[in-house]
C-alpha cells in the first residue's frame, strides 16, 4: 500500500502508527481503517504534519465530514477515533476537549430484515464453492457477523454440545451461539476435508496460521496446531502483512459479500441484502418464534439489551401487532 501522503508529511509517521497499533493488538482491518482516516485528515489540513495541527483543525475536519460530505454519525465517530488515536497514542499529544464539532445526525433507520421465505429463497440461490455456501448458511443459522464466521477456528466448533464459541467479537468479547442441527453434518464434512488439507500443509512445513494478540509469543507451537486453523480457509497461500510468512488465510470477505448480493438478485429479492442482513433476520426470526429477548441478546453478543430491542420494531406483526381499523370494518351486505 502506497503511503505517499504520509511520506510527504513525515517519513516515519506511518511506521510509528503501525508499530503502536500492533503493540496494542489492534486488528489489521482496524489498522487500515484508521490509517485511511488519518490520511484524509492530513490531506484536509494541507498535508501538514499532525504535530502542527490542533483541536481547531480536528474540529474543522470532523465538521466538514458532517456538513460537506454528509457522512453518518458512525462514520464521523470512526474518523474521530482514528485522529484521537494518532494524537494520544502515537504523537502523545492530549488534545483539549472538542467543543465546536458539527455532529452528523444519527439515523433512526430500522435494519433490513428478510422474511423466512425470502431467507430460504436466498440460501437456495447461493452459488459458489461449497465452503462459501456453507458459511452463508451458517451466518443466518448462528447470527454471527461476517468476520466472526470467517475467523472461526476449528477448536471453537463443538459438535457434541451443538454450539459455536465466537472469539473476540465486537468489543473484544467471547460468546456462545447455537450450531444448527441442519448444518452439523455439512460442517463436520468440511472440517474433515480441512484436516486433510492441514496435514498436507504440515508435511510441507506450511501449516502456520495467524494468531491473535501475543499468543504466537506465549505459545510458539500454536500457530501450526490443528485447533487454531481456520475452518473457512483460502485455497491459496498469501503473505501475511505483519509477519511476512506465506500461509493460508481465511476466505476473502468481499467474495462472500458478492456471493450474497448475486444470490439476492437471482432470488428476486428487492431489498438491499448483505451478509449482515442475515444476522438481523436471525434475531428477528428468533423473536418471532417466541425466544426471550435476553436469550437473543446473549446469542448476538450485545452489551445492552436496548440494542437488541431494535428487532422488536421489525417483527412482522403489522405495527407491533396492532390491528388496523380498516380490518374492523363491518361486513358488507
Amino acid at each position: 500500500m502506497a503511503d505517499a501522503t504520509a511520506s510527504s508529511a513525515s517519513p516515519r509517521l506511518v511506521d510509528q502508527f503501525r508499530s503502536k497499533m500492533r503493540t496494542l493488538h489492534y486488528s489489521l482491518r482496524t489498522e487500515e481503517t484508521y490509517w485511511h482516516w488519518i490520511k484524509r485528515f492530513i490531506l484536509f489540513s494541507g498535508k501538514r504534519h499532525p504535530r502542527e495541527l490542533g483541536a481547531a483543525e480536528v474540529e474543522a475536519f470532523l465538521s466538514g465530514l458532517a456538513l460537506d460530505r454528509k457522512v453518518s454519525a458512525s462514520t464521523q465517530n470512526l474518523a474521530l477515533a482514528a485522529v484521537l488515536f494518532l494524537n494520544r497514542q502515537v504523537l502523545e499529544i492530549d488534545l483539549p476537549r472538542l467543543q465546536d464539532v458539527s455532529r452528523a445526525k444519527k439515523s433512526a433507520r430500522l435494519p433490513t430484515v428478510l422474511s423466512s421465505s425470502e431467507v430460504f429463497a436466498l440460501l437456495d440461490a447461493v452459488s459458489g464453492p461449497e465452503p462459501a455456501v456453507l458459511l452463508v448458511k451458517l451466518l443466518y443459522g448462528t447470527g454471527m457477523r461476517l468476520m466472526e464466521g470467517l475467523r472461526l477456528r476449528v477448536k471453537d466448533v463443538d459438535f457434541d454440545q451443538r454450539q459455536i464459541v465466537v472469539r473476540d467479537g465486537k468489543g473484544g468479547k467471547d460468546r456462545v451461539t447455537v450450531l444448527p442441527d441442519s448444518l452439523r453434518e455439512p460442517l463436520q464434512l468440511l472440517v474433515a476435508q480441512r484436516r486433510s488439507c492441514y496435514e498436507r500443509d504440515l508435511a510441507a512445513g506450511r501449516a502456520t496460521v495467524w494468531l491473535p494478540d501475543a499468543l504466537a509469543t506465549k505459545y510458539p507451537n500454536a500457530a501450526t496446531e490443528w485447533g487454531w486453523q481456520y475452518v473457512f480457509v483460502s485455497d491459496v497461500f498469501s503473505r501475511d502483512p505483519r509477519s511476512g510468512r506465506m500461509q493460508r488465510h481465511h476466505l476473502d470477505p468481499s467474495g462472500i459479500q458478492k456471493l450474497v448480493r448475486n444470490a439476492a438478485r437471482r432470488a428476486g429479492i428487492a431489498k438491499p441484502v448483505t451478509p449482515h442482513t442475515l444476522r438481523h433476520s436471525f434475531a428477528t426470526h428468533l423473536l418471532e418464534g417466541g425466544a426471550d429477548i435476553r436469550t437473543v441478546q446473549e446469542l448476538l453478543g450485545h452489551a445492552d439489551v436496548g440494542t437488541t430491542m431494535i428487532y422488536t420494531h421489525v417483527l412482522h406483526r403489522g405495527g407491533r401487532g396492532t390491528l388496523s381499523p380498516l380490518d374492523r370494518a363491518p361486513p358488507r351486505r
